[in-house]
């Protein structure tokens, strides 16, 4: 019985110490040092959250740049697709993330990868098909990646600027503006946050 009690005694004090105590403890922490990110890293625009610059958005309106593909379209449902059928279930299921996983010998993935090489080359007329990046036409193993690489961006730059009103000259300096550069010096590579360059295109095309 002793044993007993004291194999208990632990086991209680280990839930509410890891459990209970050290959650609130850590939680209370990233509040106050990392609230931003804690919060998911939303940005927020005119006094609205209008995205986290954690997660990509997809953009279609010709005066706003590309992004990286997403294998769900996880942001692309309507207010219609939230009204449940005749079987009591709505055609959006959710916010999800994920890849499709699909191999390179897929012929969904590889009609997938023309539509968009087509729908690019249509948009960006300036553009020769050899020179889209990878990362325009292939998703990230989130689904969710909000980046492009710099040359990705500023290949699309002719057309938002047609589109935009906006000088090419301006639209590099926004570009230039949201590149990040490696992590450590060492990570990764220069990344261009497409949802925060968008915004700065949408402040000054109103």
């Amino acid at each position: 019985m002793k044993i007993i009690k004291k194999s208990i005694s632990i086991s209680i004090a280990l839930m509410v110490l890891c459990g209970l105590i050290y959650p609130l403890f850590m939680t209370g922490i990233s509040q106050l040092i990392f609230n931003k990110k804690a919060n998911g890293s939303m940005i927020v625009a005119n006094g609205k959250e209008v995205g986290s610059e954690l997660i990509g958005q997809n953009f279609t309106d010709p005066r706003f740049f590309r992004g990286r593909v997403s294998s769900i379209n996880y942001n692309t449902y309507t207010e219609q697709d939230t009204i449940p059928d005749a079987s009591g279930k709505p055609a959006y299921a959710g916010v999800g993330s994920g890849s499709q996983n699909l191999a390179p010998s897929n012929e969904e993935l590889k009609e997938r990868v023309q539509k968009d090489i087509d729908d690019f080359l249509a948009a960006n007329p300036s553009v020769k098909k050899e020179d889209i990046g990878t990362d325009l036409l292939t998703s990230s193993g989130s689904g969710l990646d909000p980046d492009i690489s710099p040359e990705s961006a500023k290949i699309q730059i002719p057309a938002v600027s047609k589109a935009s009103g906006i000088s090419e000259a301006d639209l590099n300096e926004i570009v230039d503006k949201y590149t990040e550069n490696r992590t450590f010096v060492l990570f990764g590579e220069p990344r261009v946050n497409i949802l925060r360059v968008n915004l700065e295109i949408a402040s000054l095309i109103k």
